[in-house]
């Protein structure tokens, strides 16, 4: 993949679902969006009713070819020859011939069959758990003039479902609307303040179906966070007297470029302490609502009075209780008793993305209830997937995987350099209590302390 000049997606019913599919496709998508290689040219074979919604963000901009018989062979090849030849369509198929790669659509009506967590919980779906008081406590901040709503948690946790339900709930107040994910940055982009922030408000200005106004407002004379101020205040804030609510998704990936998340970050705090200056400006910046979402800890120094993260309502997202799980499996129809219930829970914990993968498959007859318990640490479980995307990650990264080798093999808590255990907790591995660290789940240590990949691993 490093060395790839074209990346070729076999697009199939099983890929577009695969974790291990969508943590590859994020890697080559970053590698291109920085070096405008490998090309990406995704092909769609049989009919792909559901897409990984991480997946669908990841592949945004790309056209998808569609294969249905040999028929079709010569112009895939001929697609992938130019991609070799001419890099510089910036990894863009050419229209025609060409299909739009498949989206999400919500159903018209809220969907009652067991189904399959593919990212974001469908704001129609009866399987999302509300974790009281939390939603409550987000749509009443979201109402108040200049809120900042900060979210955390690992990966999977829920952070862009319960983001989609506050930006939805805000739309139904007549607010406007935009959900922007850093993941789709470019790295050049996230390096360089003056891009970031051009990117930043061109992306808003699209989802707002606003014109492009960035050549009238951007001054050369003064740096980007000064023009992006300038931009928001008197042009996008200023277009409609509806208040517009920011979804940030992904944030964390700003936190790589120290220098440019502390630009970028304290504009955030400044930009919510305009709207209590009492100023003649005040009243503008009132109408900007943030939510930021990110999956590990800030441990990027700030200045106190500079972060955005010790202001506004801040909500980390907690595992799901009990009876948040018995709710859950009478939602996917099953008859579990409290010992099977606990069982489980003893396994993956109150994580709500493996607790629904374990219920979804039963719910389907594809396995038995007990078989998900013999089998969730080996690679014939219906966990294999997901093990497998954290295997490869850590694989990349042998700092890593040393580190969270020592976690799942010790008998207690292990303390870890604290960028190593931050990063490990925004994958969602272990647990954080003070300065030690433990595996998040018991179905993470089996499968990690006996992988004999982990040994490889420690050797290089």
């Amino acid at each position: 993949m490093e060395h790839c000049d074209c990346y070729v997606l076999l697009w199939s019913p099983q890929a577009a679902l695969s974790e291990i599919i969508t943590e590859e496709v994020r890697q080559v998508r970053e590698r291109a969006n920085a070096t405008n290689r490998p090309g990406i040219i995704p092909i769609q074979i049989g009919q792909v009713a559901s897409v990984n919604s991480d997946l669908s963000d990841y592949l945004a901009g790309l056209q998808s070819w569609e294969w249905r018989s040999s028929t079709d062979a010569p112009a895939i090849v001929e697609a992938v020859q130019n991609q070799l030849i001419a890099p510089q369509q910036d990894n863009r198929l050419a229209e025609k011939d060409s299909s739009v790669l498949p989206a999400l659509i919500p159903p018209d009506s809220p969907s009652t069959e067991p189904e399959l967590p593919v990212g974001q919980v469908p704001l129609e779906s009866t399987f999302y758990i509300e974790r009281p008081p939390i939603e409550a406590q987000c749509y009443q901040e979201i109402a108040h003039p200049g809120a900042l709503i900060r979210i955390k948690a690992p990966r999977q946790m829920g952070k862009t479902s319960l983001m989609a339900r506050i930006l939805d709930q805000a739309r139904k107040q007549g607010y406007r609307t935009v959900h922007l994910s850093f993941q789709l940055a470019p790295s050049d982009v996230l390096g360089n303040v003056d891009k970031l922030m051009r990117w930043f408000c061109l992306c808003v200005s699209r989802s707002l179906r606003l014109p492009n106004q960035l050549a009238e407002y951007w001054d050369d004379i003064f740096d980007g966070n000064y023009n992006s101020t300038s931009y928001f205040e008197q042009y996008l804030l200023a277009a409609s007297n509806s208040p517009l609510v920011i979804g940030l998704d992904e944030v964390d990936r700003v936190f790589a470029y120290p220098e440019i998340a502390n630009d970028f970050l304290g504009l955030l705090r400044a930009w919510y302490e305009k709207a209590r200056y009492g100023d003649s400006d005040s009243d503008t910046w009132k109408k900007l609502r943030l939510i930021v979402i990110h999956s590990t800890e800030v441990y990027i120094p700030m200045n106190l009075n500079q972060s955005p993260f010790n202001v506004g309502l801040s909500i980390e997202l907690p595992e799901l209780t009990l009876e948040q799980v018995q709710d859950l499996t009478q939602r996917y129809r099953l008859d579990w008793t409290l010992n099977q219930i606990e069982k489980l829970m003893r396994l993956v914990g109150g994580h709500p993305y493996l607790l629904r993968v374990a219920m979804y498959h039963v719910a389907h007859q594809t396995i038995a209830f007990e078989q998900v318990l013999e089998q969730a640490a080996t690679e014939a479980g219906v966990y294999s997937d997901h093990l497998r995307r954290h295997l490869w990650n850590l694989e990349q990264h042998p700092e890593l995987a040393n580190a969270f080798s020592d976690v799942v093999t010790a008998k207690t808590p292990v303390s870890l350099r604290t960028i190593l255990a931050f990063k490990l907790h925004s994958l969602g591995l272990v647990t954080l209590a003070s300065n030690h660290v433990t595996p998040r789940c018991e179905l993470y240590r089996q499968y990690f302390c006996e992988h004999p990949a982990m040994d490889e691993i420690e050797l290089t």
